[in-house]
C-alpha cells in the first residue's frame, strides 16, 4: 500500500496538470514539496516516481528554468540534489506580472483593429482590464503575504 502523503502528492501534481503544467514537472516538483531536508538526488527522483533518469532530467531541467527548484552541491557528496527554491513560488508570481500587461497592450491592438466588431471589443477590453489588474495586485499580495509573516 502506498504511503498516504505519495497519494495526495500525486493528488497534487494532478491539479497542477489540470492547471496546465506538465506532468513530470508537475510529478516532480510535488516529489519535491515532500522531500527530506537534504532533498533528493535525480536517481532518488525516478525511484521514488518510477520513472526513467530521462524522465527526471526533463523536469527538473523544466522546473530549473522556471526556477522553482535548484541543483545542490554538498561537499564530500558526488552526485548533486535538487531543492524547492524557498520563494520560488513568489517569485514566480512576481516575475510573471509583466506578461499580463504585455499581454493586455495586445489584446487591446487586437481590439483596436477589430473595431467593427462591438461584442468582441468589448470583451477584449475586459480581459484586457482583468490582465492589468493582475499586472498590479499579484505583487501586491505576494508582498502583502510576506508582510503578515512577519506579524
Amino acid at each position: 500500500m502506498r504511503h498516504p502523503a505519495v497519494r495526495v502528492a500525486d493528488q497534487a501534481a494532478a491539479m497542477l496538470t489540470a492547471a496546465g503544467l506538465p506532468r513530470m514537472p508537475a510529478r516532480t516538483l510535488m516529489a519535491l514539496v515532500a522531500s527530506p531536508d537534504e532533498g533528493y538526488t535525480a536517481a532518488q527522483l525516478a525511484e521514488r516516481l518510477g520513472v526513467s533518469p530521462a524522465a527526471i532530467s526533463g523536469a527538473v531541467r523544466y522546473l530549473t528554468s522556471l526556477r522553482m527548484i535548484e541543483k545542490v552541491s554538498r561537499p564530500g557528496e558526488r552526485l548533486a540534489r535538487y531543492e524547492m527554491v524557498d520563494d520560488g513560488w513568489h517569485a514566480m508570481v512576481v516575475a510573471n506580472a509583466p506578461l499580463y500587461g504585455r499581454l493586455a497592450d495586445a489584446i487591446d491592438e487586437i481590439a483596436d483593429e477589430n473595431a467593427d466588431a462591438q461584442h468582441s471589443v468589448a470583451r477584449a477590453r475586459e480581459v484586457a482590464g482583468f490582465l492589468r489588474f493582475l499586472q498590479t495586485r499579484m505583487p501586491e499580495l505576494v508582498e502583502e503575504w510576506w508582510r503578515s509573516r512577519e506579524g
